[in-house]
């Protein structure tokens, strides 16, 4: 049986390892994705800032048009990224949720090997006392003959 609990012990933890790999992946996924909206944004900032600094300056009605469809094309591109963080922010929390179930198994496996060792060094020691009992009743009835 303690076999089979080391082997079981020892799959949770691969599998442990596995789903903290999975949690790191998808954070780091959910950070790129922060990162990319926000260089969109900044890009944007900029892009208006230099169609403000332009327009100082006297804009045609085509430019103008150009300019403001593709800033159109930036909003456009930002609502598109911003409905994408859910499923970022849900592939965290799956693999969240899914790493403290293989935790929790992984310590239910360490929990009863430790039962286990304690129960083993329990009969060990009263099996220790028992010799130790008889060994003094002996050395007891040696004396009294």
């Amino acid at each position: 049986m303690e076999n089979a609990l080391d082997f079981l012990l020892d799959q949770a933890t691969d599998k442990e390892q596995q789903a903290a790999l999975s949690l790191s992946k998808a954070r780091s996924e959910l950070e790129g994705y922060y990162r990319q909206v926000e260089q969109i944004e900044k890009y944007r900032r900029d892009y208006c800032q230099q169609l403000i600094d332009r327009g100082k300056g006297g804009l045609t009605a085509s430019q103008y048009g150009h300019l403001n469809r593709f800033l159109t094309q930036l909003d456009e591109t930002l609502a598109k990224q911003k409905q994408a963080e859910s499923h970022f922010k849900d592939q965290v929390n799956a693999c969240e949720e899914h790493w403290l179930e293989v935790r929790k198994q992984r310590r239910s496996y360490e929990w009863m090997l430790d039962k286990k060792a304690e129960e083993k060094q329990r009969l060990e020691a009263q099996k220790e006392q028992r010799m130790m009992d008889e060994f003094s009743t002996l050395m007891f009835a040696r004396k009294l003959r």
